[in-house]
């Protein structure tokens, strides 16, 4: 049996944001000379994980943040502890690193996920707009204080109003936010589900990714000792498996971007997902074609059920692409492909 998955999902994402902390993330195709929009691996990996301890109803694991105080007593950000414990099921699946407290432990996650950037250059964009933040319609309710350069004195109302009037100013309860960009289109993400270490975790000390401690700490919670390609390692207990698994199916099928919510909402909804065995049969299930139509080109979406995926489709795919074999239950049936996948692995005897 093959012991990785492979799923290609196509969304529509409407005038919206990815990212806020610098606007949003753009790069710059150099075959159609466009500039489009993306959201990066670790964003979607990390929107799956809030999906997935939502759906359990568990916390994620707790993270030590690390300072310290320099000569001249200020802070000076150092590595963030991960506790490097399976049993916080977004480690399992997330994966952890932590350096400079003893041995370092690194456990590679057995999700490999792509960025989720458009489906073709030319079925995307980016747009830019200015914002306001605006209370100027009640400025008696809105108080606006206004201080000289490089001091914390308050200006008193009749140094304002000499001021405003000296000058020929107003002070509206306006600011203006330039240059919001947002992006529109059709995006795609990738992703692989290693079966191998889906659920299981290397008891290698060379190169560790749990302490001895935490071994045996498993071995109590009736983990199984057990051996993959890899070498030695336990194995989450079934009775535990069969908690996440459709927990996590649920997560990568539906999995939100929720960091945006307050910028600009979009539903981002799913339009098809292909599932297979085989990588190359995704690209050729959900891809673009480029026409020329003698002045542009142009490129045409395009979902193939022969091209050797499992293909389900979306009823909001028609709005988009011609197709005959959309359903109100695609995403439903996804999510149990995935589960009878995931579930006929054999973990404890993979050798």
């Amino acid at each position: 049996m093959n012991p990785y998955i492979y799923l290609r999902a196509l969304k529509h994402v409407e005038h919206t944001v990815f990212c806020v902390q610098d606007g949003q993330k753009t790069y710059f195709d150099s075959q159609f000379n466009r500039v489009v929009a993306y959201s990066s691996g670790q964003q979607v990996k990390r929107s799956i994980l809030q999906s997935l301890t939502d759906e359990l109803n568990v916390q994620m694991a707790p993270i030590t943040f690390n300072y310290n105080i320099t000569a001249k007593k200020e802070l000076e950000n150092k590595e963030p502890w991960s506790p490097c414990d399976p049993d916080y099921v977004d480690q399992l699946i997330g994966g952890w690193m932590r350096a400079g407290d003893g041995p370092t432990k690194k456990r590679r996650s057995p999700l490999s996920i792509s960025a989720m950037r458009p489906l073709h250059p030319l079925l995307a964009g980016v747009d830019k707009e200015n914002l306001t933040f605006d209370r100027s319609d009640r400025p008696d309710n809105h108080p606006v204080k206004v201080r000289m350069a490089g001091s914390d004195k308050l200006l008193t109302e009749e140094e304002i109003e000499e001021f405003l009037q000296t000058n020929e100013r107003t002070l509206p309860r306006r600011n203006w936010i330039p240059d919001n960009a947002r992006t529109s289109g059709l995006f795609v993400y990738d992703l692989a589900i290693d079966l191998r270490t889906l659920f299981c975790v290397s008891t290698n000390q060379h190169e560790p990714e749990i302490s001895k401690e935490m071994i045996e700490s498993l071995k109590s919670k009736g983990w199984k000792e057990s051996r993959n390609v890899f070498g030695e390692c336990l194995v989450l207990p079934k009775e535990e498996r069969e908690k996440v698994i459709p927990a996590l199916a649920k997560a990568i099928i539906n999995w939100r971007i929720t960091s945006n919510q307050a910028r600009t909402f979009s539903l981002m909804e799913t339009l098809a997902i292909a599932i297979s065995d085989n990588a190359n049969t995704l690209a050729g299930a959900i891809r673009a074609k480029l026409v020329d139509d003698g002045e542009k080109p142009k490129a045409k979406p395009i979902v193939d059920e022969s091209a050797g995926a499992d293909l389900f489709i979306t009823l909001p795919c028609a709005n988009y692409i011609v197709t005959e074999t959309e359903s109100a239950d695609a995403l439903k049936k996804a999510e149990e492909k995935l589960i009878n996948l995931m579930s006929t692995f054999d973990y404890e005897n993979q050798l």
